[in-house]
């Protein structure tokens, strides 16, 4: 099953596609084909309207991921259905956060990126069966490649750089952060808006 789910993602998100090609949804709002949108952050104010009131590439990965778990919540235990349904959010939001990696951000890009997860994770917790798991904080436990697409999100949806150590610090007082300075790192440096010396400079790290 793994396979196919890696391939729902590769699809949705336009994997085979090289930087700015196969995207629906440009600097400036232009558009071709609904049909095939495909991940892209690198919004202004036209592109991000007209990716809110547009089907983006999340809502068709849900639907398509929906085809391979059904069956799964079907024909196998709750309590198993819940491991294996994990399991493969799992190997998506792996794929998702290679996807993300190769993405470059403005700051309504990030505030899309926030939309579309929100929207994967609820959906998650709509095809698990323990009640348990409707929390964030358990189900994050249980999967914890879906807790860093969380706190990539909230990374990358800081107002100014100076809260980057703040958010840390109170996310893994929580114990609720499993990103190194490393991850930080890069993730910061695919806001556009963000200069990399500063970046750099916050988290101390040399180039």
């Amino acid at each position: 099953i793994m396979p196919r789910v890696r391939s729902i993602v590769n699809e949705c998100v336009g994997q085979e596609s090289g930087p700015g090609s196969g995207f629906t949804t440009v600097m400036g709002g232009a558009t071709t084909n609904t049909n095939t949108v495909k991940m892209n952050y690198y919004l202004d104010d036209n592109a991000y309207e007209m990716a809110q009131i547009s089907e983006g590439y999340m809502t068709r990965l849900c639907q398509l991921l929906d085809e391979v778990m059904e069956p799964l919540r079907v024909y196998l235990a709750p309590r198993l259905s819940d491991v294996v349904i994990l399991g493969l959010v799992g190997g998506a939001s792996k794929r998702l956060e290679a996807a993300i990696k190769r993405s470059q951000f403005t700051a309504l890009g990030a505030l899309a990126l926030d939309s579309d997860i929100r929207y994967f994770i609820n959906f998650v917790k709509d095809k698990v069966d323990a009640q348990d798991l409707t929390s964030n904080m358990t189900l994050y436990k249980s999967c914890s490649p879906l807790a860093r697409l969380a706190q990539i999100t909230l990374l990358m949806n800081v107002d100014d750089l100076e809260d980057v150590l703040d958010l840390i610090t109170s996310s893994k007082r929580k114990k609720m952060w499993d990103l190194n300075l490393s991850d930080a790192k890069a993730f910061l440096n695919l806001r556009v808006d963000f200069e990399g010396r500063k970046v750099n400079e916050l988290l101390q790290i040399s180039d």
